[in-house]
Order: structure tokens, then sequence, then C-alpha cells
């Protein structure tokens, strides 16, 4: 079976290439379709051939309205290039450009989307768009039981839904966290609540903030509100920062708003067996739940994300038994069963 997987704009770099070397791993004859990743080092192919059919001018470029139509041309073109190749099936990642893809985006093999955002923000008030583009997949996977819910709501047919869970991204088990340490990771953009992680902390004697990760908006306000209370590591991330990050972090907090059905930073934590603490959005709550690996928090409630983390900075026994379930989830949630979950679905269509 020859699979393509699509990632025009490489949005989830470390994903693509998990899935991409666990089905190859699994005997499956995978391309990865994508462009050039502009914020840093992405890990090597391992198993599978790798083709920058997109956005080979833009990626390059400043961001500015310039680049957005350069971008726009492009993907135009990388469309063109994806519909040429004779996979057995077209395997779409993220749909970046939705008011063109819902048009040009064709295949003479059977696609399939996986729904990470549900419906990206910057599009998502835009409904006929996304009900006509879901029509133009034979297959949507979601991450979540929450995220089947709420396409089945959304009108998409429920036979063509798929519930996959997203993996954890096994890292090193190293800890050197001082046991008062909670950390906010990843993109640092406003729906992720990092107001409500400083206020939290604040909350808790004792405790402090590691952020770590890329700013996508002002920091100016958070840095006042956190005082001497946090640290900043910031920019991307490559795997050994991220590692250390995550060794000297106690547990992981996520407190976002609902535009985000699963969190990969999430699934990042929960990989080096740091606990955490998340909001009922989503499908955030489901891999904690499931496996015990930490407390979730009622959304938007701080004064109980602050109890949550007291609880777990405090108290040995919950901390320890949080750590178990993420080591839990670090052992069911894998990319090898994740890749067999696929190549079922795949064999669905061929």
């Amino acid at each position: 079976m020859k699979v393509v997987l699509a990632d025009p704009p490489a949005y989830t770099p470390p994903y693509d290439r998990a899935l991409a070397t666990s089905l190859a791993r699994a005997g499956v004859d995978v391309e990865l379709v994508t462009s050039r990743f502009r914020h840093g080092d992405v890990a090597e192919a391992d198993g599978y051939p790798v083709r920058e059919l997109f956005y080979g001018l833009s990626s390059r470029l400043p961001n500015s309205r310039a680049r957005l139509a350069v971008k726009g041309l492009e993907h135009v073109v990388g469309l063109g290039r994806l519909a040429l190749l004779r996979p057995d099936v077209v395997h779409v990642q993220w749909a970046d450009i939705p008011q063109l893809d819902a048009w040009l985006l064709r295949s003479r093999a059977p696609l399939v989307f996986t729904a990470h955002d549900l419906l990206p923000r910057r599009t998502a008030h835009r409904t006929d768009l996304w009900r006509r583009l879901f029509r133009r997949f034979d297959r949507v996977v979601v991450h979540s039981e929450s995220g089947r819910r709420a396409l089945v709501a959304f009108g998409v047919d429920e036979a063509k839904l798929r519930l996959i869970p997203h993996p954890v991204f096994c890292g090193p088990v190293e800890r050197r966290d001082d046991g008062r340490t909670a950390i906010a990771l990843g993109l640092i953009r406003p729906y992720k609540g990092l107001g409500d992680s400083i206020e939290a902390v604040r909350q808790v004697e004792g405790a402090r903030l590691l952020v770590a990760g890329d700013a996508r908006e002002s920091l100016d306000d958070y840095r006042a509100a956190a005082g001497s209370r946090a640290e900043w590591r910031l920019g991307w991330l490559g795997p050994d920062d991220l590692a250390d990050v995550l060794a000297q972090s106690t547990v992981a907090l996520f407190p976002y708003r609902p535009e985000i059905d699963q969190s990969g930073a999430l699934l990042q934590a929960l990989g080096a067996g740091v606990p955490a603490i998340v909001y009922d959005v989503g499908g955030l709550a489901e891999p904690v739940h499931a496996f015990g690996a930490g407390r979730v928090v009622a959304a938007g409630d701080v004064t109980g994300l602050a109890a949550a983390l007291r609880e777990l900075l405090d108290d040995p026994a919950a901390l320890a038994e949080a750590r178990a379930g993420a080591e839990r989830a670090r052992a069911e949630l894998t990319w090898d069963a994740s890749a067999a979950a696929h190549i079922a679905l795949y064999k669905e269509l061929v």
C-alpha cells in the first residue's frame, strides 16, 4: 500500500514524521509531502522519502502581505503537484488555505483528513466553507471522543469519522525538577491561557512557572504579572531543549480556551513522564482522565487550577500517582498503535 501524508504548511513536523516512521515500520510505502519548516530543525526521515512540493519561495520570506500573496499562488501549484502523485491513499494533515482547498484539492486516490484543530481558528466562522471541505474527504480522523461529537454536531457524516487517539511523544524521563515547578509549554498564543497559568502559580506558595516556547503574542503584560515567579525560555525548542525544560518540570499546565481539540504539547509532557493539569476543553481531558495522568479542571476556573497545582506540589503521594499515570499513557498511546489504526482505516478505502 502506498500512502502520501500531506502537511503543506509543515504545521506539525513531529507528528507527521513520527506517524510516517511508524507506518513505514509497519510495511507501508509512505511518502511525506510538505514544505520547508521555517522555525527550526526537524527529525531526519526514517524509512520514507520527503518531498517539499509546497511554498518553495514563500517559506523563505519574512512575514508580510507579499509573502501571503506568494504563498497563495504557490498553494495552487502545490495542489497541482499533489494531484499528479499516484498513491493508494492521500492523507491530508492540515488544510492551510481552505478557501482554495475546498475547490482545488484533487486526487484520484481516496482522501483522508486529520482534523487536528477541528475548525482552525482563522476560518472557523466560515462554516459553509468547512462543510464543503469536509465533504471532499472519504474519511476524517479525530483525536478524541469530544472531537467526534463536535464534528457530528457540525454536520460531518458520522460514517466518515474515525477516532484515533493522538500518541504521546516519548522522550527521556529525567527528573531534575525542584518539586515546585509548573511548566507552560509550547507556542505562546492567546488561546493557551498563559495568564491563567501565571495567576494559578501566584496563588500557590513556593511555586514557580517555567514558560518554554515560541511567542506569537506580546509578553509584556505576562512578564509584569509573573514578576520573579516565572522563568522564560523563549524560542523554538529543539529536542535537546525540550528534554531539558521537561526534566526541570514537576507539573505541566494547559488552561486552554475552547479553540483546540488536542495538544501536541500535552502529549510531549506526558511522554516525558510529566503529569498535567488541563482545563476540560476539547479532548484535552481524555488522556488525563483515562490514565490518571494529572487533574482536570472546569474551563476558566483559575481557582480550581491553583487548587489542583497545590495538591500535586504539596502531596507526594498524589504527585507519584499522577506520574504513574503519565507512564501508563507512555506505554499505551504509542505510535505503532496509531499506525495500526491508520492502516485499518486505509484498508477500508483500497
